[in-house]
């Protein structure tokens, strides 16, 4: 890494970039979904319905069926278990850096775990029933076109076994080998998962068998995914990027010396100090602000979980009314680069909200404006977090 310290970067610049890189300013929204997943690096997918709140908070003409195209219609965008172990939409054409950086190591590990669990708490299973299973199941999905966990194990019966998980225990529970060994299957890029039965709210789905991606070295892999990190997230600290990867430390520095990332000081923050950030080469000097914008985004949007210091854009006082005791984000309100407040979605289909300050005239009728267009586009769909959160459960009582 190089520094560069005598350039700095304060707060107002860090919150330009993220307005304006991460299409959130309505100057930058984009035409097509692909476009809002690279500009976030990956659409968070833990929860169904934030790939498409997230992607309709930056596209000019927000669309359920726009989002629905990419996943199920073009295959333009895919979900892969990935960074943090975390399911995130990426572009198939990053998706091949995604899964030798991330999601093939986590396959690894989840197959190994799951052999270890099929020999303490199954019977009659093997490494080589393992890869005999898969061989059927995949030759099942050929044959089909997709089908659901259920519908697979009614063809390969393997599937339909269980294992009993902490026997005896208060918190014992039952795990189908079909469920734990198709999400195997998706981390090693052989099945994806396909349109859901039901609303596009539906955690209900059917899987579908892809093409192998072309094979890209580890390392390669990796400096990839930081370099498009810190293009879209940039200025950001070592422990931003070994935060939002979940990598080691050393894996971390070795990607950014590959991109050759260059070292600024940071300024501002709650404590009004400076520190080490890092950018790409070339990407020191200032961007101009965008026009005043307002924001709703939903729980784990890629801009609220996107570095681990946060207080340039959100004030530590408010983290424990918008996120779960996990760590887990829920709905937002941005104004101008900084969260200002959370936002519900009642029974009734009403958009409400509530401001931590104030945010002038200006910011109210913006954050309005900004409900009046999620209202528009979710129509009669009513949306609930799987993560819910202190102040999301308030609004909506």
């Amino acid at each position: 890494m190089v520094s560069t310290g005598a350039v700095s970067v304060g707060d107002g610049q860090r919150r330009a970039r993220l307005g304006l890189r991460q299409l959130l300013a309505p100057a930058a929204w984009a035409a097509r979904v692909e476009e809002t997943a690279d500009a976030v690096v990956g659409l968070h997918a833990s929860d169904p319905a934030t790939v498409y709140l997230s992607a309709c908070a930056r596209l000019r003409e927000p669309s359920a069926v726009e989002v629905e195209r990419a996943l199920y219609e073009d295959v333009s965008l895919v979900k892969l278990l990935s960074m943090r172990r975390t399911l995130f939409a990426v572009t198939e054409e990053f998706a091949p850096y995604v899964s030798a950086a991330a999601a093939r190591p986590i396959a690894v590990k989840e197959r190994a775990t799951l052999l270890k669990h099929l020999g303490e708490f199954a019977e009659g299973w093997s490494e080589a029933r393992l890869a005999e299973t898969e061989r059927a199941v995949l030759a099942a999905l050929v044959a089909r076109g997709e089908a659901t966990t259920a519908e697979l194990g009614a063809e390969v019966p393997a599937l339909r076994e269980t294992m009993l998980m902490a026997a005896g225990k208060p918190y014992e529970a039952k795990q189908s080998v079909g469920s734990r060994l198709l999400r195997l299957l998706a981390s090693d890029g052989h099945v994806r998962r396909s349109r859901p039965r039901g609303s596009w709210l539906s955690s209900s789905y059917p899987w579908a068998p892809v093409e192998q991606w072309p094979e890209v070295p580890a390392r390669e892999a990796k400096a990839e995914v930081v370099r498009r990190w810190l293009a879209r997230y940039g200025p950001g600290t070592v422990e931003d990027v070994k935060w939002w990867t979940g990598w080691t430390l050393g894996d971390v520095r070795r990607a950014l010396a590959d991109v050759g990332a260059v070292e600024v000081t940071l300024t501002g923050g709650v404590a009004g100090g400076a520190g080490a950030g890092l950018v790409l080469p070339g990407d020191e000097g200032p961007v101009a602000e965008p026009e005043p914008w307002a924001a709703l985004l939903p729980g784990l949007d890629p801009a609220v979980m996107g570095w681990r210091g946060r207080d340039w854009y959100l004030r530590p006082e408010d983290v424990p009314a918008l996120f779960d005791r996990a760590g887990n984000a829920g709905p937002t309100v941005w104004w101008c680069g900084r969260v200002v407040g959370g936002w519900a979605q009642r029974a009734d289909g009403e958009v409400v909200w509530r401001l931590f300050g104030d945010v002038g005239a200006e910011g109210v009728a913006a954050v309005g404006v900004a409900a009046e267009r999620l209202v528009g586009w979710l129509g009669e769909v009513r949306v609930t977090p799987r993560f819910r959160t202190p102040l999301e459960r308030e609004l909506v009582a």
